[in-house]
Formats: structure tokens, C-alpha cells, sequence
């Protein structure tokens, strides 16, 4: 059985540890830092729960999942979507927190102050909408965009509509509704230059998140 001054060390050698890793995370961005950090309070756990450099190490990978996993079924889903999208210009990644963004620009999505989906966008939803049905664990995150055109006004309403008009699209393809997350951020996170139309085009689009939690939170 442990001692308390072996526990203690334990303890206070892995907050010295979270200490570091906090400090180093002025260079991250926000992902990033989220993970690191998350890594830092999950090794401490580990280091409460037990006194093992397994026990650590086993925190420490559960905290830098934030709680998302990437699981086969994410890894095959990235696989699909880079497949059903090469060539379109959509970027497809995994995040430092470990769920699949889907960064889908103008060209493909939405015209300029409208919120109708493009031809073009439907196959690449039609593929995304795929095997969801089967997989209960998954959260849907959709957030539109626009270009700095126009008033917050215009541009808020809109964005929230385009990301409604995927959630729709989705839905009316065997996708629970319930699961999908909408929301917009009007002009405020642009990519490129609202100065070109290039950039404006760029900006103007739509992001969507596919995540998965371990079955043992549900």
C-alpha cells in the first residue's frame, strides 16, 4: 500500500508538471493549447488515482481527448470525405481535439447573400449523411460564415441560415436533427482578405464538426 508521502510527491511533482505545460502554451492556438492543457490535467488524475507511470500516462491520454475520441469509425469517415471532396477545394482535417472539421468554401456552398445550397455542396452532404444513422455517439457541429459585405445585420441572420440550411439538408437525409448543433458567426472569424474577392469568397462558407464520444458517457 502507498504511503502519503509517496502520494504527495506524486501529487505535487505532476502539478509542478501542469505548471510547465500551462506556461508553454503562449505560442498554441486555441485547439492546440486546449489539448495540451487537457493532457496536463489528465496526467494528474492519473497520478492521483494511482502512483505507476502507467496510471499517469493513462490521464494523460484521456485528457488531451477533450473528451472526443478518434475512434476507426472517425478515421474512415475522414478517409470518405477526403475521397467525396478531392479536387473541390474543401479542407478536410482531423483537430488537435480529435474531431473531423469539414471547412467548405463559397464555391461549393453559398452565393453571395444567399443561404440556398449550391448543386455542388449536395454529394459532398449526401457522403457526409452516410452511416451517421448507425453511429449514436457522434455530435454535429455547423457553423456558417460570411464575407464582411453587407451589415451585421445581413450578416449574422445569414450566416445562422446557412448553417440551418445544411442541418436541413442532413436531416432530410436520415440524420437526426437533435444531434446537429447549429450556430453563425456573421463576418467576425474570417480566413483570408475581405479585401479581394478571392478572400471574400474564401470566407464565405460553412464549417462542419463531426465528433465522438466514448460510449461510456452516453
Amino acid at each position: 500500500m502507498k504511503t502519503m508521502t509517496s502520494m504527495t510527491r506524486t501529487f505535487v511533482l505532476s502539478l509542478g508538471a501542469v505548471a510547465v505545460l500551462v506556461s508553454g502554451c503562449a505560442n498554441m492556438s486555441d485547439a492546440q493549447r486546449s489539448a495540451a492543457i487537457g493532457a496536463g490535467v489528465g496526467a494528474l488524475a492519473g497520478a492521483a488515482i494511482g502512483d505507476n507511470r502507467q496510471a499517469t500516462l493513462a490521464g494523460a491520454g484521456v485528457g488531451a481527448l477533450g473528451g472526443y475520441i478518434w475512434s476507426t469509425q472517425m478515421a474512415k469517415k475522414k478517409a470518405e470525405m477526403e475521397r467525396a471532396t478531392a479536387g473541390t477545394g474543401v479542407d478536410v482535417m482531423q483537430t488537435a481535439d480529435n474531431q473531423l472539421r469539414l471547412n467548405i468554401p463559397s464555391d461549393i456552398s453559398f452565393d453571395t447573400n444567399r443561404f440556398d445550397i449550391k448543386p455542388n455542396l449536395r454529394p459532398i452532404l449526401d457522403q457526409f449523411a452516410q452511416g451517421l444513422s448507425s453511429q449514436p455517439n457522434t455530435e454535429i457541429r455547423i457553423i456558417g460564415h460570411t464575407d464582411s459585405t453587407g451589415s451585421d445585420s445581413i450578416n449574422n441572420p445569414l450566416s445562422i441560415n446557412r448553417a440551418a440550411s445544411a442541418r436541413d439538408y442532413l436531416a432530410a437525409r436520415s440524420v437526426d436533427g437533435r444531434r446537429i448543433q447549429i450556430d453563425g458567426r456573421g463576418s467576425y472569424e474570417p480566413i483570408a482578405d475581405n479585401n479581394t474577392e478571392r478572400g471574400r469568397a474564401q470566407n464565405r462558407r460553412i464549417e462542419i464538426f463531426l465528433a465522438e464520444r466514448s460510449a461510456s458517457r452516453y
